[in-house]
């Protein structure tokens, strides 16, 4: 009897454990992205790398859909054309942004925008591998990709998925993050722990010089694009996504 009462004891705290153990529910339409090492482009090769904490991100880019909802009941953002949108409109990234909107909808959401390090450390992953920067068919995927990409970004259904199961991050448009360059998060009086531009020129000649695998072409069109970002910019290419 007493065998069979310390049995019962024994899978009851096992069930506790497992309960207790378990994921938190996923947040709708967001994916888990692990955590790991990002190394900036101009990181020497010696150097360890930026260990990235764990965090939620958005698996599409936020869609006219998303933010006509959040501008009907934040006037202060509302914009004419978006209002006319198509049906078929509504599926595709919202562009025209600026950082102050994209991070005021981010808040709206209890989320925020991505920093710059976890942005290019989910964005390192192809189809297949989480990290595919010295992959030389992805590296010219993404080149083809940035400089071919139509001025109207398609759905973000149609966005290619990688490794986290991440949608659309290179193929659909650009996208703001939280500090995209130094002088930026001057400006703007926002200081990020992890921001890989600090105390670097993210310029694409000023990062291309520093950089510890010169190679890295797309990321230095990324640093280009970012380069030239204030507060206030709106680009038809420019949309963003959310992170927890």
């Amino acid at each position: 009897m007493r065998a069979a009462s310390l049995l019962v004891a024994i899978a009851m705290l096992g069930a506790l454990t497992s309960s207790s153990d378990a994921a938190a529910p996923t947040p709708p339409r967001m994916v888990r992205v692990p955590s790991g090492v990002y190394r900036p482009m101009y990181a020497a090769p010696s150097s360890p790398g930026a260990r990235v904490a764990s965090f939620w991100l958005d698996r599409d880019e936020v869609t006219r859909g998303d933010f006509l909802g959040f501008v009907r009941a934040q006037p202060q953002w509302r914009s004419a054309e978006l209002e006319a949108s198509s049906a078929a409109d509504l599926r595709r990234p919202v562009t025209g942004v600026s950082w102050r909107a994209a991070q005021a909808y981010c808040e709206a959401q209890n989320k925020r925008l991505p920093t710059l390090v976890e942005w290019e450390y989910a964005a390192a992953a192809s189809a297949t591998a989480r990290n595919a920067t010295s992959d030389t068919a992805f590296v010219q995927w993404l080149i083809t990709t940035y400089t071919t990409r139509p001025t109207t970004p398609r759905t973000v259904d149609e966005g290619v998925v990688n490794a986290y199961d991440v949608r659309g991050m290179h193929d659909l448009a650009w996208e703001w993050v939280a500090d995209p360059n130094e002088r930026f998060a001057m400006q703007s009086h926002h200081h990020h722990d992890h921001s890989a531009a600090s105390g670097h020129d993210m310029s694409c000649a000023g990062a291309a010089l520093g950089a510890g695998d010169p190679r890295n072409y797309p990321a230095f069109l990324r640093s280009a694009v970012r380069s030239a970002l204030e507060e206030t910019t709106t680009l038809s290419t420019l949309g963003f996504r959310c992170a927890a």
